[in-house]
């Protein structure tokens, strides 16, 4: 595939050849929107891959804000995924039941908090599936680890930041939203107006994967897709999308081409978008 850091795959081979070692703490990080009605808990306890604990995006953030599965304090990190048995020395594997959705939003959040051994299973549940390998049900437990948080906060974006990059234009801003929804002409997810960060590129999440079974799409095409939206690699970039899930998967594309230093503007337009003091591009 020739990605230019090939780390942050692993094949479902890869996995399945570690599903027993100790050394390996696999992670389902799936999540569905509000509109979707469903619970990824209740999907993981209904199937998952063995050995897989739940990664609850919306549980794993901050508290007291009126905004969704915002980035949690250091502390409170710490203490979830000590529960989850993710620990320090541990390879974390983390997948969704999409293919590619959420499980990149926690592969960000790891290294966010400084676990830089961590990987997203590439086509998920889904190519797991087709290929017949095991899965199991109930919930799940994992004996605890120690955790230790190093954060990292030049992968996050804050809203002042986001406002002050309009006058600085250091940073292009990308955002992994449809297109419809980019340029204001369909309906928005999140409560609040329609449109776009003026200024910001577009490089919807899906035009990473690949169709048939949702694999990242090869070096190249990364590549040459995020070129195409006008993104310079060679300048800082800043991901956004709805409310900082799929953000996450343009973070996980740019890294494979070599971008580990891509950030993710964690309110996204759910933030964005229902402020006053924001301004919006339409069109």
């Amino acid at each position: 595939m020739s990605y230019a850091k090939p780390d942050a795959l692993v094949s479902t081979q890869w996995l399945a050849d570690h599903l027993d070692d100790p050394t390996v703490r696999i992670v389902d990080a799936s999540y569905y929107l509000p509109a979707m009605k469903k619970s990824g808990r209740t999907e993981f306890e209904a199937r998952h891959i063995p050995g897989a604990v739940f990664f609850d995006i919306d549980d794993i953030s901050a508290e007291g804000m009126d905004l969704p599965h915002m980035m949690p304090s250091a502390e409170k990190f710490a203490a979830k995924a000590r529960q989850l048995g993710i620990g320090d020395g541990l390879k974390v594997v983390v997948y969704d039941q999409f293919g590619l959705m959420s499980a990149a939003r926690a592969w960000w959040m790891l290294r966010v908090f400084g676990h830089q051994n961590v990987a997203v299973l590439d086509g998920g549940l889904p190519k797991w599936l087709a290929e017949g390998r095991p899965v199991t049900d109930g919930a799940s437990q994992a004996a605890e680890k120690h955790f230790t948080a190093r954060p990292n906060d030049a992968l996050l974006r804050r809203i002042d930041q986001m406002k002050a990059n309009l006058d600085s234009k250091a940073a292009q801003i990308v955002d992994a939203r449809s297109a419809g929804r980019w340029r204001g002409e369909e309906p928005e997810v999140w409560p609040g107006r329609k449109g776009r960060i003026p200024g910001s590129l577009n490089v919807p999440f899906t035009d990473l994967l690949n169709p048939e079974d949702k694999t990242l799409k090869s070096g190249e095409a990364l590549r040459a897709r995020f070129t195409e939206a006008g993104v310079d690699l060679d300048k800082p970039i800043v991901a956004s999308c709805g409310s900082g899930v799929t953000a996450c998967v343009l973070a996980l594309g740019f890294y494979l081409v070599g971008r580990d230093d891509v950030a993710v503007y964690d309110g996204s337009w759910a933030e964005w978008g229902k402020r006053d003091d924001t301004p919006v591009a339409v069109g």
